[in-house]
């Protein structure tokens, strides 16, 4: 972690937006919608308690958005949003996923290749 982000990338493999914005609109593997809107406009029930995803490529860097997938509460350590990639310190863990992240290394990377790809003023497939 280098100041309010993790500037260096998880994997050696970069990370694949189409994959991420697959990956963010699944409810059974990253659940963002559940907490988060965003320009998927194919899914319906936008979470409204976490901040919209639109333009999140606009008000966070790379390393940012990193941080805040692997471990938002190294930011803010009242926040209600999981770590998806942090296993130690975690509390009730159910016994199958003890020691194991919400997310691979390389689905956060291609979460955040995604997130990075939304910018302010962008509607759904436009390009940065």
């Amino acid at each position: 972690m280098v100041g309010d982000g993790i500037p260096a990338s998880l994997t050696d493999t970069p990370g694949d937006a189409v994959r991420g914005r697959a990956i963010v609109a699944d409810r059974t593997k990253g659940l963002c919608l559940l907490c988060h809107a965003g320009p998927i406009p194919e899914e319906r029930f936008h979470g409204d308690i976490g901040p919209d995803l639109a333009g999140a490529g606009s008000r966070w860097s790379v390393g940012a958005l990193r941080l805040r997938l692997v471990d938002a509460r190294a930011l803010n350590p009242d926040t209600i949003m999981p770590s998806y990639y942090r296993i130690e310190g975690t509390a009730r863990v159910g016994t199958p996923w003890r020691g194991k992240p919400v997310l691979e290394a390389q689905d956060i990377e291609d979460v955040v290749a995604y997130l990075a790809t939304l910018r302010d003023g962008q509607t759904e497939g436009s390009r940065p």
